[in-house]
């Protein structure tokens, strides 16, 4: 393959993290995914204990629903930090590498606006999920018969992770503008 072959974007270079907190997040997602095998387990202990035994549980459905609910909301970072996102690749594979840095600093600076206006609704949620209209410590439940804190705690998650995708947007506006001043990939 000739190195006027090789495409412009390449898988392998998509894999790499552009800084420490990109590297840290694949890191830690890739521990987390190991959450989905638990899933699995107790899923299928639930099925076992109710057509088996005649003994349904009370807490594997909210518990898989929690957790896999979090890992869903984790993917989206990880996405992000792999550049597995989603992008026109039509328009986007189809242009220099210097207009594509501008397209990702629009990008990234939509996402920027996206992700801090999704924070704070997000910590709204969670100031009405963790206290009482008047100011007492109460975490929301589920109101199942398990009654679960899950919803107060999956909220907060949300906003944990909406302040890290600002952090991630910040960090890739500032690799793309340094790419920009380096001239690279003219």
């Amino acid at each position: 393959m000739t190195e006027n072959s090789t495409p412009q974007h390449s898988d392998e270079q998509e894999e790499q993290p552009k800084n420490r907190l990109d590297a840290w997040i694949i890191k830690i997602s890739q521990a987390l995914s190991l959450l989905f095998i638990f899933t699995v387990f107790i899923s299928f202990y639930e099925v076992l204990m109710r057509y088996v035994f005649d003994a349904p549980t009370t807490w594997v459905h909210e518990s898989a629903s929690f957790i896999g609910g979090s890992l869903f909301v984790v993917g989206g970072i990880y996405a992000f930090a792999t550049d597995k996102h989603v992008r026109v690749v039509l328009i986007y594979d189809a242009v220099s590498n210097r207009t594509r840095r501008y397209l990702n600093m629009f990008h990234h600076i939509v996402g920027l606006a996206f992700a801090g206006m999704m924070a704070w609704a997000s910590f709204t949620m969670v100031e009405t999920s963790w206290f009482t209209p008047w100011g007492e410590f109460r975490l929301e439940t589920s109101g199942s018969y398990f009654n679960p804190p899950y919803p107060a705690l999956l909220k907060a998650l949300i906003f944990i992770i909406f302040c890290i995708l600002v952090m991630q947007f910040i960090l890739h506006i500032i690799g793309e503008i340094k790419g920009l001043r380096n001239n690279k990939d003219v």
